[in-house]
C-alpha cells in the first residue's frame, strides 16, 4: 500500500506524458494506492444544495475521471463531491508546468454510455453526491436528441447532471450557449425526461457581457437549476511562459481564476439567486475556494490542482477554507456567498 501518492508519486508523474500519468493515477485509485480522508470533515463547510447534504463545497470537476473508473475511491479522498464524464476516445492533453496550468483537446468521444452506466450503478449508494457530465460527439450529433437520452439513461444514477455546451474541443458545441439553441434543448429535456435531477449547465469564460445575461435568463426562464462557471478558455492569457502555451486547446489551471471568478460574480448578479452556481477556474488553495464563494458560488470544483497536487490537496484545501471562513467572521458559507459580487462583477466579461 502506497501510504501518499502525493508524497512518493507526484514528483514522478509530474515527468511523465500528461495522459499517461493521468491514466497511472485512476489506476492506483482502483487498487486503493492512495490513502482516504478518514477525518470528519469541519461542521462549518456543511451545505444542503441541490436536494443533498454536501460535507464540503469542494468538488472535483470532470475530466479526471471521463468513464467512471474510479468514483468511489476519488469519493474516498475527501472531495464534497465527484463530478464525472464526459469521456473521450482520443486524448490530447499538455501540462504547462511553469504556469501550474493545462491545455486540452480532448473533446467528448466516449467508450460508450453502457459501460459508464454499469460503473455507476455498481457503487450503490454514493457516501457524497454525484454528478455527471454530459457532452456531445463530434460526429453525427443532435443535442435535442442526444442530452434527453443522456439525461434519460443517468437520471436514476446521479445526484445531478450538468450539460457541457462549453468545451472548445468539440467543433460548434459553444454555439450551443445562443439563447434559442440552449431553450431548445432545455424544453427537449424536460419534455423527454420531467422527473430528471437537478440539472446544470457547464458554460464557457469567454463569454461576452451580453452573452452571459442572455444565457442566465435563458436557464431561468427554461427551469435549469444552477450553473457551472467556468469550463476551460480558448484564450490565450497574458503571462503564460510555458513553451506549449500556443497549442491548441482549453486553457485551465491558476491562469483562468481572475478571468472566470469575475464571470461567475457577473452571473451572481445577473441570477439573483435564481441559480445555484458551482465556481471552477483556478482553483488552488482554500483562500481561492472562499474566493470563488464570496464572488457567488456555493459549490467550488477543482481539476487542474489535483492534476498537480494529488490527493493530500484535499484535505490541505478544506482545513485553509474552514480556517478563512472563521478569519474573516462567516459561521456558514451560506454567509460569504456572493458578498464581493458587486465589486467583481465590475470586472468586464471578454468583449
Amino acid at each position: 500500500m502506497i501510504p501518499a501518492l502525493d508524497s512518493l508519486a507526484m514528483p514522478f508523474l509530474r515527468r511523465v506524458d500528461p495522459e499517461r500519468a493521468q491514466a497511472v493515477v485512476l489506476w492506483a485509485l482502483r487498487r486503493g494506492l492512495a490513502r482516504g480522508d478518514t477525518h470528519p470533515d469541519d461542521p462549518i463547510l456543511a451545505q444542503d444544495v441541490l436536494g443533498r447534504v454536501f460535507r464540503n463545497p469542494i468538488g472535483l470537476a470532470a475530466g479526471m475521471d471521463k468513464d467512471a473508473v474510479a468514483v468511489a475511491p476519488l469519493m474516498a479522498l475527501g472531495f464534497g463531491f465527484v463530478e464525472a464524464g464526459a469521456v473521450t476516445l482520443r486524448p490530447r492533453l499538455f501540462r504547462l508546468a511553469e504556469d501550474r496550468a493545462i491545455i486540452n483537446r480532448m473533446g467528448f468521444n466516449s467508450r460508450g454510455l453502457d459501460a459508464f452506466l454499469r460503473r455507476i450503478a455498481a457503487l450503490g449508494r454514493h457516501p457524497v453526491p454525484l454528478g455527471v457530465n454530459l457532452g456531445l460527439n463530434k460526429e453525427r450529433a443532435d443535442p435535442e436528441r442526444d442530452y434527453p437520452a443522456l439525461v434519460a439513461a443517468l437520471a436514476a444514477g446521479a445526484d445531478y447532471l450538468a450539460i457541457n455546451v462549453s468545451s472548445p474541443n468539440t467543433p460548434g458545441l459553444r454555439d450551443l450557449q445562443a439563447p434559442a439553441r440552449l431553450r431548445a434543448i432545455l424544453h427537449a429535456i424536460d419534455a423527454a425526461v420531467p422527473n430528471r435531477p437537478p440539472l446544470l449547465v457547464k458554460i464557457a469564460p469567454d463569454l461576452t457581457e451580453r452573452g452571459l445575461a442572455d444565457l442566465v435568463e435563458t436557464c431561468v426562464a427554461a427551469g435549469a437549476d444552477g450553473l457551472i462557471v467556468g469550463n476551460t478558455t480558448a484564450e490565450r492569457l497574458p503571462g503564460l511562459r510555458s513553451r506549449y502555451a500556443s497549442e491548441a486547446g482549453g486553457l485551465s489551471g491558476a491562469p483562468l481564476f481572475a478571468k472566470s471568478t469575475a464571470m461567475l460574480a457577473r452571473a451572481h448578479q445577473l441570477a439573483a439567486g435564481r441559480l445555484l452556481l458551482i465556481g471552477a477556474g483556478g482553483v488552488c488553495s482554500g483562500r481561492d475556494a472562499l474566493a470563488k464563494i464570496r464572488a457567488g458560488a456555493r459549490l467550488v470544483q477543482l481539476y487542474t490542482a489535483f492534476a498537480y497536487a494529488g490527493p493530500a490537496l484535499i484535505p490541505r484545501i478544506k482545513s485553509e477554507l474552514a480556517a478563512a471562513l472563521r478569519a474573516e467572521g462567516f459561521s456558514r458559507i451560506s454567509e460569504a456567498v456572493g458578498v464581493d459580487a458587486p465589486r467583481l462583477a465590475r470586472v468586464a466579461c471578454s468583449t
